[in-house]
């Protein structure tokens, strides 16, 4: 992963050991909450909703699907495989159960998005801001959903150290990592965009036809100034950028050249060998997400869902606040422009957040959908960032608390579909 293994983790330390706090803060909280209505925090966290569906998948293989009265197919054909596959491998090493196998993936996956979320964003803004991007992730209110048997943590894990390949010139291990991301979620084709994005710049700057880059780094080169630091020495501003030399295959067009042809290899082939099983050709896996009413339709349905919340008042309050969100979040998607994030970060987080706002079904699970896009939170880390070490320490206090209750409250209700 990160260069200088034992440095690099020593580095990310303080991130890790707050991510544990924090995400053990919520686990604890489920448990006691759990516990009080009669409920197994365990199976919630193994063997509900969608992880059911990955076990099976584990255990059985692809082929089971289940028919509604109302003619809709749900087939197993839409989970991803690499989370089973590792599920699998687990169960066949150790005494796991394919649950607690997922379980077990879901944790260790967890840890190394952390660090991933932290390599990426103190390469950009510093070592204070990574710490505090690592804490917002974590805080999240659906950030229990990183401590399920899902494939969020997993494939935010891929993502993460993907795009800090990216952005050190590792081309090929980007390429790897970005191909096992899809064979982890469909999402996978949002780190595909950001190394073919940042790829095709740096080819177009070594011909010299691109002087540079309105979004700071493209890809193998140091931010540019302007990109906002946290951790500058004394008498440095703080917007100087942080200079460290591209690993040596990043000057090598070959070596970038295959990195982007392997990017797309896992969505890929996923989607093509689920079209010939079905017989429905390359557009298969589309027939596979109908099935199941998801789809994508640039936001349509998901506007007539919000829409349709203001049709009484108690409702309304639910429409507003989804307002307010998406507003939100396209606001900060804003600032990370005008703060000069690298090229390939603006692409993987816009494209996870317009998949997830474009997708036609399953709108309570939209929150759960955007917890790989990481970068959206970085102005939030800087803002925590800049602030004096007891108040943010105060604040993460708060909102650790806050989330962990919700998590539990959420988890033993509607939970994410």
């Amino acid at each position: 992963m990160a260069p200088g293994g034992g440095t690099a983790l020593r580095r990310a330390a303080p991130a890790l050991l707050g991510y544990v706090a924090v995400r053990g803060l919520g686990l604890l909280v489920l448990a006691l909450w759990s516990a009080a209505r009669g409920k197994s925090a365990h199976t919630l966290l193994t063997a509900r909703w969608d992880a059911l569906w990955y076990t099976r998948v584990a255990e059985l293989g692809y082929g089971y699907e289940v028919r509604l009265p109302n003619g809709d197919v749900h087939s197993n054909l839409a989970f991803f495989p690499l989370l089973p596959w590792l599920e699998r491998l687990l169960h066949a090493v150790s005494p796991l159960s394919y649950a607690d196998a997922g379980f077990t993936v879901a944790l260790l996956a967890s840890l190394a998005a952390a660090w991933g979320i932290f390599a990426v964003a103190d390469l950009v803004h510093g070592r204070r801001a990574g710490v505090c991007a690592v804490l917002v992730w974590a805080l999240l209110p659906v950030g229990v959903v990183q401590s399920m048997a899902y494939s969020e943590s997993l494939f935010t894990a891929l993502a993460a150290w993907s795009l800090y390949a990216v952005l050190t010139g590792r081309w090929v291990t980007a390429g790897v990592l970005a191909s096992l991301s899809g064979l982890t979620r469909p999402v996978g084709l949002a780190v595909v965009a950001a190394v073919w994005a940042a790829g095709l710049v740096s080819f177009r700057r070594k011909r010299g036809t691109s002087p540079g880059s309105p979004f700071g780094r493209s890809g193998s080169t140091a931010p540019e100034a302007g990109a906002h630091r946290t951790d500058h020495a004394p008498g440095t501003p703080a917007d100087a950028p942080l200079r460290r030399a591209p690993a040596p295959e990043g000057a090598r067009p070959a070596v970038r050249a295959l990195g982007m042809l392997l990017a797309p290899l896992g969505t890929a082939g996923y989607v093509l060998w689920v079209g010939h099983r079905t017989g429905h050709g390359p557009l298969g896996y589309l027939d596979v997400q109908a099935g199941w009413r998801n789809g994508f339709d640039g936001g349509y349905a998901f506007a007539r869902f919000v829409a349709g919340k203001f049709t009484s008042f108690p409702s309304a309050l639910a429409g507003l606040g989804l307002v307010v969100g998406v507003a939100a979040l396209i606001r900060l998607y804003v600032v990370c422009v005008r703060q000069r994030q690298p090229l390939a970060l603006l692409v993987y987080g816009g494209a996870v957040l317009a998949l997830a706002l474009c997708a036609s079904s399953y709108f309570g699970s939209k929150p759960r959908l955007l917890l790989p896009a990481f970068p959206l939170l970085f102005p939030l880390a800087l803002a925590l960032a800049r602030s004096r070490t007891p108040r943010a320490a105060l604040v993460v206090g708060g909102v650790a608390v806050a989330s962990a209750v919700y998590g539990a409250w959420w988890l033993n209700g509607s939970g994410p579909p």
